[in-house]
């Protein structure tokens, strides 16, 4: 890659050793000779570029604490002109626009480096001319001669005119390259030099040329080589006056941007094109909605907004991974584009989501024959990296102009209407109705009221028992939040939780979540009541907030509530979110006395790997598993596994829902340490709760030939 036999010094800013390596061995791949340096914060950024002189930076895009894009401001402020290419994991259209309007010379993705070594060689070459553009413009006030000697060196084409654009004085030898064509044939008739514009930009250019003694000439046009390949080319050009003022050469300067005109176009491409499945994407799709509503205006036509959403897409990415997950979607795109009309839309709004726009229907009833063959498509198996998956869709559709005429509204019916499909079982499509909208405005009343609940104190908390299966003594509960609102009454957690998490509020209220439990068991304590530990549930949210650790000791100290007492519970989701932090937080909670849970273990996606590295203490298996412990032999298989499993890694094993007398006798024939649920109790509010728990009461076998389990006085 080196004309010099040099190697290329390449100043990598990559927080992965790994992903570092990987970009080396597809350089060395290419014929490069490297010599490198890894940074990956500011300082050691700032401190290379001081130490030794670099060809090229290639950044990753993103990396805690620092970012490619601050790698360029750094760059910017040194003034220094240093190739620069970002290379990210699943760079969006409007990052890349970002990242190139701030001086990135390319993009990559780190799952596709072919582009790596060409855009490398690409980049040196355009850092080259650069330099010696720069050098050429400090040439030309000393002499003429040396700035054939530099112009002849880089890649633009410099020439010199007379004042009337007739005889060609100077062009640089790089003519032939950008243009296509032989030099001597515009030294001879420079009227040559506008057959190769473009017959479309021909008019323009010759306008344009006219106004070059004016110093207004600067156009990009099209130009045609002689084999018929199409390239784009900056020109601009200005005078040269003597001594008096008048006008005696015209200089310009003519640089193929080609490339620079396929990568905006690319750009363009992405900012309104799905680049998974090369549908409209959100924007286009929003634009393209606008245009189709003022036509129906204008023609009176009837159009519907369908909104489809793959059902338990989530399963299929977590069973079989991601790749396979994008190759599902792409084969759902290309069944939705052959159901409908050419003059129809389809478009992927991102995920597992799409939208349709059918324009011009006889009768809004028509939407539902789509519909129908939306789901009998789906209806047939995809066959996916040679697993054969079944898919299913909820498909929510509403109509212009009888349900809004505002495209923005109509999306929004179309999503309310795909949700009520997903609880009436999924599989189904729905039309939107004024009835969902009503259920909207109560849900935003809702988040509203949600916003002054706390400092309202209209948030209570009721404890489920938990009771261990070999004593059958109440070993501890589970804290559960309740909210009293003064106009709807009690709401369901499973309304105003999600709200919380939303609206982020949920970490302020979990934080009054713990100090609520550490005040119940001061109460139960000072009440002579036997204490024992409170579970609290933390979110995903509260879990990534960087004041988590610091918080719960701080509430855990003033309120001198031993840290045994209380038991933190988190999915296996928040846990996998970032591994490495999670077991640092997790080891500086379990470090100052709290205990750790798993919750709704078995749903998510874990790694064996991490759990074992991770300071837990129970794992609760989810309730979906034991609800059909009896009549489903999986079911049973993966409970007995989980119990196994947990006390391979010597961790206590709790089931959670339990509602029947069957359901516990299994679980106590196979080993299960602690049992939650219904058939313990149901959570109860606090004065209740300290009275089961003063009464002592304790699981017990009662009955003859049939005994069952029931909570007992001790």
């Amino acid at each position: 890659m080196s004309e010099t036999g040099t190697p290329l010094r390449v100043l990598f800013v990559e927080d992965s050793e790994d992903d570092m390596l990987l970009l080396l061995e597809e350089l060395r791949r290419g014929g490069c000779e490297v010599e490198y340096r890894r940074v990956d914060t500011e300082a050691h950024l700032c401190e290379a570029l001081e130490d030794e002189a670099w060809d090229i930076l290639v950044a990753d895009y993103s990396m805690p604490g620092f970012s490619g894009l601050r790698a360029l401001e750094v760059l910017k402020s040194r003034a220094i002109d240093l190739p620069f290419i970002i290379v990210s994991g699943n760079i969006g259209e409007d990052t890349a626009v970002k990242a190139m309007k701030a001086g990135a010379n390319d993009y990559l993705i780190k799952g596709n480096l072919a582009r790596l070594v060409p855009a490398v060689e690409r980049e040196l070459r355009e850092a080259a001319g650069r330099r010696e553009h720069r050098l050429a413009d400090v040439a030309l006030k000393n002499s003429e001669e040396l700035f054939r000697q530099l112009a002849g060196n880089i890649p633009e084409v410099f020439w010199i005119a007379d004042a009337a654009l007739k005889q060609l004085k100077y062009v640089s030898p790089a003519f032939g390259a950008v243009w296509g064509r032989s030099p001597d044939r515009v030294y001879a008739d420079l009227a040559t030099w506008v057959e190769a514009v473009h017959p479309g930009d021909h008019a323009r250019v010759l306008a344009g040329r006219r106004k070059a003694p004016y110093g207004d000439y600067d156009e990009e046009f099209r130009i045609l080589w002689p084999d018929g390949t199409l390239r784009w080319v900056h020109e601009r050009a200005f005078p040269v006056r003597e001594s008096s003022g008048a006008v005696h050469r015209i200089a310009g300067i003519t640089v193929d941007i080609t490339e620079r005109k396929r990568v905006g176009e690319r750009l363009t491409y992405l900012a309104h094109y799905d680049h998974l499945s090369g549908l409209p994407n959100r924007v286009l799709f929003q634009d393209r909605l606008a245009q189709s509503l003022a036509q129906s205006q204008r023609e009176s036509w009837t159009t519907a907004v369908m909104f489809i959403d793959l059902d338990r897409f989530k399963v299929i990415n977590d069973t079989l991974g991601h790749s396979a997950g994008d190759k599902l979607v792409l084969a759902v795109a290309r069944r939705l584009s052959h159901l409908v009309r050419s003059g129809d839309t389809v478009s992927r709004l991102g995920g597992d989501e799409f939208a349709l726009i059918l324009q011009n229907l006889a009768k809004g009833q028509d939407a539902a024959i789509v519909a129908q063959k939306v789901l009998e498509s789906l209806a047939e198996p995809f066959d996916v990296e040679g697993h054969e998956i079944f898919v299913t869709a909820s498909i929510g559709i509403t109509l212009y102009p009888s349900d809004s005429a505002d495209a923005e509204a109509l999306l929004k019916n179309a999503d309310s209407a795909m949700y009520r499909a997903k609880q009436a079982g999924r599989n189904n499509f729905q039309y939107y109705t004024t009835e969902m909208n009503a259920r909207s405005g109560e849900n935003l009343h809702l988040e509203n009221s949600l916003r002054r609940a706390l400092e309202r104190r209209e948030f209570t908390l009721h404890y489920q028992p938990k009771a261990d299966l070999r004593s059958g003594r109440i070993i501890g509960v589970e804290a559960l939040m309740r909210w009293q609102h003064p106009e709807f009454g009690m709401v369901s957690p499973g309304k105003f939780i999600p709200l919380l998490e939303e609206t982020g509020l949920i970490v302020p209220t979990g934080e009054w979540v713990v100090r609520a439990a550490c005040a119940q068991l001061r109460a139960w304590d000072d009440a002579g009541i036997m204490v024992v530990p409170i579970s609290v549930n933390l979110s995903g949210r509260q879990f990534q907030h960087r004041d988590l650790v610091r918080s719960i000791i701080d509430i855990i100290s003033e309120s001198g509530v031993d840290p045994g007492l209380i038991e933190l519970e988190l999915t296996e989701s928040s846990l996998m979110w970032n591994p490495d932090d999670a077991n640092r937080i997790l080891l500086s909670l379990k470090e100052f006395g709290v205990r750790i849970s798993v919750d709704d273990f078995g749903t998510g996606y874990s790694s064996l790997a991490y759990l074992k590295r991770f300071p837990i203490d129970t794992l609760k298996i989810d309730r979906s598993f034991v609800q059909d412990i009896i009549s489903d032999h999986d079911d049973a298989a993966i409970v007995r596994a989980i119990i196994g499993l947990a006390h391979s890694l010597k961790l206590t094993v709790i089931a959670e829902g339990v509602e029947t007398e069957e359901q516990l006798t299994f679980l106590l024939t196979n080993g299960c340490d602690q049992v939650q649920g219904y058939l313990l109790s149901v959570p109860l509010p606090a004065f209740a709760c300290g009275q089961l728990l003063g009464a002592g009461r304790r699981l017990c076998q009662v009955g003859g030939h049939s005994p069952s389990l029931r909570l007992v006085a001790s």
